[in-house]
């Protein structure tokens, strides 16, 4: 018989090295064992692409820098062969790119630190100089006197006719708005109009912050100036932002992106936010630790929010091996709850389970046709998955025809995995009857629910990401867990005579 000491021994290995990892991570960078006690900096990182021409080449882009309620903590930039400058222009902070000879595509990263701080402030610039007053074609400079006109009469000050001016042209019943938006959007007929009022204003670049977002676009709004500070509104909404995760970008009011010497340029933003010691919060003790280099922290922020997710993964793992080891509960499949548990982050819980029961329902009745024709396994799968496909766009269709816009996530379920869990729960039907059906598709949705409950816990997600040793301590409880040859707990009814007797 095979001696169970190495194994043993590499478990307590484990074990300790997850232990190890994690005491270290802690002690040497200051990352808090639970989440929300300490400040929170966001870390984001603009993704430059274009396609060189084979000429010299130099890109600029407008850089950000302290505002109010965030602090600037940390800048750097990653361009293999390319020299980098940070420039104090007339327009505003830019970082500036340049190389003697370039071909082919580009890819150019620069990555941002901001402390969340409502402390910060900065003493606002007044504008200077005279505004140019726009011109308008005839019909439209008419309906721009009208719309200027009527928001003048409805307003006190500068910030109020703004937002009386963004009201009109989101009037859709307006005629003079529909006029002035047929040759511009929104935002540029705002600053136009503006400008031929004679107010203040100009056009800012802003990004919206959202834990794990990858490839943002930067969305473009007014500041107007109010006599003591800038101003922002959101010409989509007409609502004067307000809102803490709002970060300007941009505020040059000339261009985000400038490029020589190449093409096809565009830029995309990923963040991801990080609770740090204010020790640790900023940007140079973090670059000086050599240690880094081997997290998932030095990894560009759009696979950052990649693993921020896949981290969780293995806690799913755990708690299906424990339901099905020690419990003894039946799922249709080893590990698909935990592929609908993530589909149920993405989608909510209560908008998940309507859907997965719904798609899975049908697609059982769709089956049972199937059976019928004694097509081939390869044929009848892929026809599955065309069916599944074509419920879930129906159902999608409807749901955003009915309002519920809930539904619309329903997309973000992993259609061949469906495809399998309809396949097997209709074979079982033939075999075993609806019973067993409904003890594994009951005990797979129960499972998926525990699993999604888990993944989305803060205080697990905080650790999974934080500290990769624990990794190391989920995949021993594993290993342990795969050792057990005893009863599961379910298989305990079987003795209940013995204990009345």
């Amino acid at each position: 018989m095979t001696s169970r000491v190495p194994f043993y021994l590499s478990i307590l290995l484990l074990i300790v090295a997850g232990i190890a990892l994690s005491v270290t991570r802690h002690q040497t960078y200051g990352v808090p064992w639970t989440p929300g006690e300490t400040s929170q900096v966001w870390d984001i990182e603009a993704r430059v692409e274009f396609t060189a021409q084979n000429k010299p080449v130099k890109a600029s882009l407008a850089v950000p820098h302290t505002q109010s309620g965030f602090t600037l903590v940390g800048q750097s930039a990653s361009s293999p062969g390319y020299g980098v400058s940070y420039l104090q222009t007339e327009t505003g902070r830019r970082a500036e790119w340049s190389v003697r000879e370039a071909s082919g595509p580009q890819t150019i990263y620069y990555k941002t630190q901001f402390l969340v701080d409502p402390q910060a402030s900065v003493e606002p610039i007044a504008p200077e100089g005279e505004i140019n007053k726009p011109t308008f074609d005839g019909p439209v400079e008419a309906a721009a006197k009208a719309i200027i006109q009527r928001a003048n009469q409805r307003s006190a000050d500068d910030v109020t006719f703004t937002r009386e001016l963004i009201k009109t042209l989101n009037d859709a019943e307006s005629q003079n708005a529909s006029l002035v938006l047929n040759t511009m959007s929104k935002v540029k007929a705002v600053d136009k109009l503006l400008a031929y009022a004679e107010v203040p204003s100009k056009i800012v670049g802003v990004i919206e912050l959202e834990d794990g977002r990858r490839r943002q676009s930067i969305q473009q709004m007014n500041q107007v100036w109010s006599g003591e500070e800038w101003v922002l509104f959101n010409p989509q909404s007409g609502t004067q932002e307000t809102q803490p995760n709002l970060l300007i970008w941009d505020e040059s009011n000339v261009s985000l992106l400038d490029v020589v010497g190449g093409q096809n340029s565009q830029v995309h933003f990923s963040m991801i936010a990080q609770e740090v010691s204010s020790k640790q919060a900023t940007s140079e003790k973090v670059v000086a630790d050599n240690l880094l280099n081997f997290s998932i922290h030095s990894l560009p922020l759009e696979e950052q929010a990649m693993f921020k997710t896949i981290m969780l993964i293995p806690i799913g793992a755990l708690i299906v091996v424990f339901l099905r080891v020690i419990v003894g509960l039946k799922t249709s499949g080893t590990f698909m709850p935990v592929l609908i548990a993530v589909a149920f982050v993405q989608t909510q819980l209560v908008t998940g389970i309507v859907g997965f029961l719904l798609i899975v329902g049908t697609g059982l009745i769709i089956r049972s046709y199937l059976s019928r024709l004694n097509l081939l396994l390869v044929a009848r799968i892929s026809a599955v998955i065309i069916t599944v496909i074509m419920i879930i766009s129906v159902f999608t269709v409807v749901a955003f025809k009915i309002g519920l816009t809930e539904g619309l996530s329903i997309t973000f379920f992993p259609m061949i995995i469906l495809s399998w869990t309809i396949e097997r729960m209709s074979i079982l039907w033939e075999e075993e009857g609806a019973k067993e059906v409904a003890l594994q598709g009951g005990g797979s949705l129960f499972t998926a629910i525990l699993v999604y409950l888990g993944m989305t816990n803060p205080y697990i997600q905080h650790l999974t990401f934080n500290f990769i040793g624990l990794q190391l301590i989920v995949l021993a409880t594993i290993l342990l867990l795969g050792t057990y040859t005893g009863y599961r707990l379910t298989e305990l009814r079987r003795f209940k005579p013995l204990a009345e007797d």
